[in-house]
């Protein structure tokens, strides 16, 4: 009995499989939902509506229950290509986004809502699960929307002599975190736009930077450590209220990159990981979900050997699990139950110069050391000048990241 059971489910997946069309992922315009002719994953268009759509960042967390805020412009952007996707490389990247406000995509339904409407765009992926708040600033105006009532309110606005941007919020909703930059830095990214034209500029400027937060009640500005350092990637813990985690932001082999700081201290910063030989890197750091550990990417040395590393908070402890060239990717995230990570995969271009690592990856951990890696979505057709900043759904099953391979912006969910 218990044969034909499984036997009978089989064919009923077999059979859902079969309804969906089995395609090469991009390189056109797709379908609502396809099977990915490589990785025989299914694939679904997660947002539907007309516009560049846009996924947060992959530290950010982007979920209220079973919904998911993130960026869209109401600019319908087939007019810009003429159909020639193989142009889209030169075209993409120089389209003027207009307008770009935050909007909330029901994961069930598909359903989806505008959330801010500013006249001009709105920044700041800040999204509070428990409460069901979302911040976002507008100029030097911080504000909140309730995603259950639809309610907005002003928070703050920045001085005159202190104008910042808000990045995070903290684990019980209380505080809005940031980092301020000087008005001589702010003038190297207008003068030089470009990564990398900024990048080494403003890391060798030396320039003052300064972690701040923000009471949400009463709107009290507190500066919490300054450095003539270029502190970046500013994330309050999932778990701890007075934990902010940061980086020394520059090219990743000159710098111990990954610190924490007790805001409610404001005592001196905590080292995570101290580099130990030439051309080590770590970064593109993450909080796992229970708070317990700092995970980030590891190379000893840059470009040759690969890790998923992670830090444990409390002891100080180091897991390793090593990839390889191909499974790098270009930034990586836990599930929800720290089962599993995911990675978004990286082109011949990127640090790890892979042949073969355009993939939406998942990878599984086999005990302290060893991991192995599934495809889950074949990536040739990406452009990864667009990060895919992979998610997964808070249900597990799915994992979420946004994609040009069609000639556009788009957000995507490969089932697991």
């Amino acid at each position: 009995m218990r044969c034909l059971t499984v036997l009978i489910l089989l064919l009923i997946f077999a059979g859902e499989l079969a309804a969906q069309p089995i395609l090469e992922t991009g390189g056109r315009e797709m379908p609502n939902e396809w099977i990915d002719d490589v990785t025989q994953h299914r694939i679904v268009k997660l947002v539907r509506r007309p516009g560049i759509n846009l996924s947060f960042y992959f530290h950010n967390n982007p979920f209220v229950g079973n919904k998911m805020v993130f960026y869209g412009s109401d600019e319908y952007q087939k007019e810009n290509y003429p159909g020639e996707l193989d142009k889209r490389a030169q075209e993409i990247y120089n389209l003027n986004v207009k307008n770009k406000q935050l909007y909330m995509v029901d994961l069930k339904t598909l359903e989806v809502q505008q959330l801010s409407r500013r006249n001009g765009p709105v920044a700041g992926e800040i999204v509070h699960n428990n409460t069901g708040k979302v911040y976002y600033q507008s100029n030097d105006s911080v504000f909140s929307i309730d995603v259950n009532t639809r309610k907005e309110q002003l928070v703050f606005v920045f001085p005159e002599d202190f104008k910042a941007s808000i990045t995070t919020v903290n684990a019980n909703g209380t505080l809005l975190g940031g980092a301020y930059a000087t008005d001589a830095e702010k003038e190297i990214s207008r003068k030089y736009p470009e990564k990398s034209q900024f990048f080494n500029r403003i890391y060798e400027a030396k320039l003052p930077r300064t972690l701040f937060t923000i009471n949400i009640a009463n709107g009290e500005l507190q500066k919490v450590f300054t450095d003539s350092a270029w502190l970046n990637h500013v994330q309050f813990s999932p778990t701890d209220p007075h934990l902010l985690m940061f980086c020394h932001e520059g090219p990743w082999h000159k710098v111990d990159r990954i610190w924490t700081i007790d805001v409610s201290k404001r005592a001196q910063p905590t080292l995570i990981h101290k580099r130990m030989m030439a051309m080590e890197i770590a970064g593109h750091e993450w909080f796992s979900s229970d708070g317990q550990y700092i995970w980030y990417d590891l190379q000893l040395p840059r470009g040759e050997t690969f890790y998923i590393s992670g830090t444990n908070l409390q002891t100080g402890e180091e897991v390793k699990y090593q990839l390889t060239q191909n499974e790098w990717s270009v930034h990586y995230t836990t599930s929800p139950d720290q089962s599993k990570f995911a990675g978004d995969g990286g082109d011949p271009g990127a640090v790890a110069k892979a042949p073969d690592g355009q993939y939406i990856y998942e990878f599984i951990p086999e005990d302290r050391q060893n991991i192995q890696s599934q495809k889950l979505v074949n990536m040739k057709n990406h452009n990864y000048k667009l990060e895919p900043n992979v998610h997964y759904s808070p249900d597990g099953k799915w994992i979420i990241f946004r994609a040009n391979f069609e000639g556009f912006e788009g957000i995507y969910a490969v089932e697991i």
